[in-house]
């Protein structure tokens, strides 16, 4: 935070007073203001104010020429507005007007009564949370934290808490003095009502009637005719005169006791009232530092609120005469009346020297709301409230504010449209500097089309050699060449639809507008015949210059269209290559977990394998000894066929580990021309071995890329039919072996279907995510096919071209249905 003796730009200390320091000066200022409708901005952000003190502050703002005073303004806003979208910005409570409470604590022997007092006990409790929440951000929002003041004893503030309650009443507990008094006086009403009842109860004709209070005396109705009316004063009568408000004379002694308890009880609540005005009146400069606190913290929240609900970021402020760039620049009032998504930003770029935009087009077109929302802005940035704009944004202090915006006929001073701009225009000559915002709209109109554009010509040139920053609308034709040969000014319009004649509000900077005024005529009916005449009156150089404009949109529209698309399939190939990355990384996690259950079955079968040999030696042995041991001819043959058979299977154990070694790929030899079966049963000759653990098989005519750790190498003797290639067998759903990417590359149109679908059929039931085609690029004949045969294929979501990096237009990838 800032202190107050810290240097503004324009020499000037900055400070945190009420309202906006070094407010720029000037009737200018004030009538351009309420063209701009920026109290009604002002409103928006005042009501994300948590009280009234602190609304009334944003509504005091006004633009500043301190630029030290802007970027610290602007900076306390940015650091909070970060901490709002965080949802861990302070919340600082409302505080009251308490102006005049504070004002009369300065008066010695003056006394506060209890809503006043109990205004001063809301106000500690509010900062001291404030000040609690603060002194928690003080390391993430330093600034924020720099608003702190010293706080009270707590003391003061329990006494007030045990003296008032939240009306403003003095509780029992204030003293006990006014405890006593108030005792005193529910005691005596108590029996003085009780003998006023007893009295009534014995007068005849009195009904309903019950004790009442007149004149702050207690009274009872007696009827004014009644024989039994008891000696007293009468205080009143009813409206119809038949009932008098009686109080009795016996009852005088205690009605007067009840006056005396209940001025002793107010002598005790003033005694009250003025210690606790005597405890206060020592910390009265403290209490109001605490609620400049309060109200400083409310405007800040109030205003970084408003920022983050408008997606503003903070601009990049400098010196005056400098450039003026906008970014993502909206109008504040469009977005409190429309979605935020229906609201078209615009850029503005008013750099190189570039001091003076004519904005041209149609009417409707937004030239006058984009015209409104640069003023706006820049003196909201000014005011030191972050504006709809995004990053990027960078504005100059304007010291001065001009604006002559919509019509300014006045019948009392006699004025016509025209003369009424020519006046507003004549004071902008006389007063604007080279630091100075203009806002010009429709200048030139209301007279001789040539005069209006010739004088419109010589204002904007004399504000642009001053320097001035000027923005300008026209529908005048000549003013469009004026930038053409005049340095420092700049065309624009708003982007319009001249097929569907709407506007789309894009702000496009070095084109001129056209009108389109004949077009939309045709559009809302004026008879041909009428539109043909004038047609036929329009100037050949306005012919001209209209059909260059045309073309000039429909190339700007047709570039923008080029871009979206690209955009468009550029955010489409980073996806695909996201979900690529995804397969690739699930087609890993599957391969892993493929050699994780090879090693399983490996060392189960070796487990199973050593069981078995184990078992079978020992019945080896067990007939041996039997085969020793026989002593006639039928013991020795049952010993030769026992050991017979455990010498088979001895054999089938060894046998089995053999198996299970190779399963596991300890004995797996991979070489160019070898016999490998897949998985799936299919048996195939290796055409190459690559780096990467994949292998490429030779099916008949079909080449499949496949996992080396899904192939089995085959001996002569275990080739099934040697010489032959046999036809590859339907894989089941859970082959881990199916092919990702298959080469088709010499093949025929009718080779590639047959090899296309088989691998589609595969990949499938592995359900794999896709399938890699490579066919080349050729002529395109095998390309063309394939893709008719994957789109044909209700089983493929769709198929691409692959990435440049990726083989590009010789690889087609089916992507299969989830």
């Amino acid at each position: 935070m800032r202190s107050s003796e810290e240097e503004s730009g324009h020499g000037v200390p900055a400070s945190r007073d009420a309202g906006t320091p070094f407010a720029l000066p000037g009737e200018a200022l004030a009538d351009a203001l309420a063209e701009l409708e920026f109290d009604a901005v002002l409103g928006q952000v005042a009501q994300l104010a948590a009280g009234p003190a602190g609304a009334a502050r944003i509504r005091s703002r006004r633009p500043s020429g301190a630029l030290a005073w802007i970027r610290e303004e602007l900076a306390d806003v940015e650091e909070l507005r970060r901490l709002v979208l965080d949802r861990r910005a302070p919340s600082p409570g409302a505080v009251p007007d308490l102006a005049t409470t504070l004002a009369r604590l300065r008066i010695e022997g003056s006394v506060l009564e209890g809503s006043a007092l109990v205004e001063v006990r809301r106000l500690l409790g509010t900062a001291r949370s404030l000040v609690t929440e603060l002194t928690a951000l003080a390391e993430e929002a330093p600034r924020a934290a720099g608003l702190r003041r010293p706080l009270p004893d707590k003391a003061l503030e329990r006494r007030l808490e045990l003296s008032l309650d939240d009306a403003g009443e003095l509780l029992d507990s204030a003293s006990p003095a006014l405890a006593s008094a108030r005792h005193d006086v529910r005691a005596t009403r108590s029996r003085l009502i009780q003998r006023l009842e007893g009295i009534l109860r014995n007068i005849e004709g009195q009904g309903e009637g019950t004790v009442t209070v007149r004149n702050g005396r207690y009274v009872i109705p007696v009827p004014r005719d009644s024989r039994s009316r008891p000696a007293g004063i009468i205080h009143d009568e009813s409206a119809s005169g038949a009932t008098l408000y009686l109080e009795p004379s016996a009852t005088l002694e205690l009605g007067n006791a009840l006056r005396e308890a209940e001025a002793r009880a107010e002598r005790a609540a003033l005694a009250v009232c003025r210690e606790l005005t005597d405890l206060l009146r020592p910390v009265h400069g403290m209490l109001a530092d605490l609620l400049e606190m309060c109200i400083q913290a409310d405007d800040l929240a109030a205003r970084a609120r408003y920022a983050a609900q408008v997606g503003g970021q903070a601009p990049t402020v400098d010196v005056s005469g400098g450039p003026l760039v906008l970014r993502g620049a909206r109008h504040p009032l469009l977005l409190a009346r429309l979605p935020a998504d229906e609201v078209v930003p615009f850029d503005l770029d008013m750099t190189d020297g570039r001091r003076t935009l004519l904005l041209s087009g149609p009417n409707t077109g937004g030239k006058t709301v984009l015209l409104k929302a640069v003023g706006v802005i820049a003196a909201l940035v000014q005011s030191g409230i972050v504006p709809p704009t995004g990053a990027g944004s960078a504005l100059p202090v304007f010291d001065g504010f001009f604006a002559d915006i919509g019509d300014r006929q006045s019948i009392a001073a006699s004025l016509s449209t025209f003369s009424a701009h020519v006046t507003v225009v004549r004071r902008i000559l006389e007063s604007a500097g080279s630091g100075a915002l203009i806002l010009l709209d429709e200048i030139g109109s209301g007279t001789d089309p040539a005069e209006g554009a010739a004088l419109a010509s010589a204002v904007l040139l004399s504000l642009t050699r001053r320097g001035a920053m000027t923005l300008a609308t026209t529908h005048l034709g000549a003013l469009k060449e004026l930038a053409t040969r005049s340095t420092g000014v700049a065309n624009a319009s708003l982007q319009f639809d001249g097929a569907a004649l709407t506007p789309t509000f894009r702000l496009m900077q070095g084109i001129p507008g056209r009108s389109y005024g004949l077009a939309i005529a045709r559009r809302l009916g004026v008879p041909e015949a009428v539109l043909a005449d004038a047609e036929s009156q329009v100037s050949d150089a306005d012919r001209a210059l209209d059909r260059l404009l045309a073309a000039v949109e429909q190339r700007q529209n047709e570039q923008e269209a080029r871009a979206e698309e690209l955009e468009a399939r550029s955010v489409e190939l980073e996806a695909l290559n996201a979900r690529l990355e995804v397969q690739r990384e699930g087609q890993e996690v599957r391969e892993r977990d493929l050699k994780t259950r090879a090693r399983d079955a490996e060392r189960d079968a070796r487990s199973q394998a050593r069981a078995f040999l184990l078992e079978a030696r020992q019945k080896v042995e067990a007939a041996i000894q039997q085969a020793r041991g026989a002593t006639d001819e039928a013991a020795a043959r049952e010993a030769r066929r026992a050991i017979e058979e455990a010498a088979r299977l001895e054999a089938e154990a060894l046998k089995s580990g053999q198996a299970g070694r190779r399963a596991g790929g300890q004995e797996q030899v991979l070489e160019v021309g070898s016999r490998v079966r897949l998985e799936s049963g299919t048996s195939g000759n290796v055409l190459e071995v690559r780096g990467d653990g994949k292998v490429l098989v030779g099916i008949g005519s079909m080449k499949l890329l496949m996992p080396a750790d899904g192939l089995v190498p085959l001996t002569n003797d275990s080739q099934p039919g040697a010489g032959t290639a046999r036809l590859p067998a339907r894989p089941t759903a859970t082959s881990s072996a199916a092919p990702i990417e298959i080469d088709l590359r010499g093949f025929t149109a009718e080779e590639a279907e047959a090899a296309v679908l088989h691998a589609i059929d595969e990949a499938v039931l592995a359900e794999n995510p896709y399938l890699r085609i490579i066919h080349g690029k050729g002529t395109g004949v095998l390309r063309e096919r394939v893709r008719q045969i994957v789109e044909s294929d209700t089983r493929v979501a769709r198929s691409v071209t692959a990435p440049a990096n990726q083989g590009g237009s010789g690889v087609t990838i089916a992507e299969f249905v989830a």
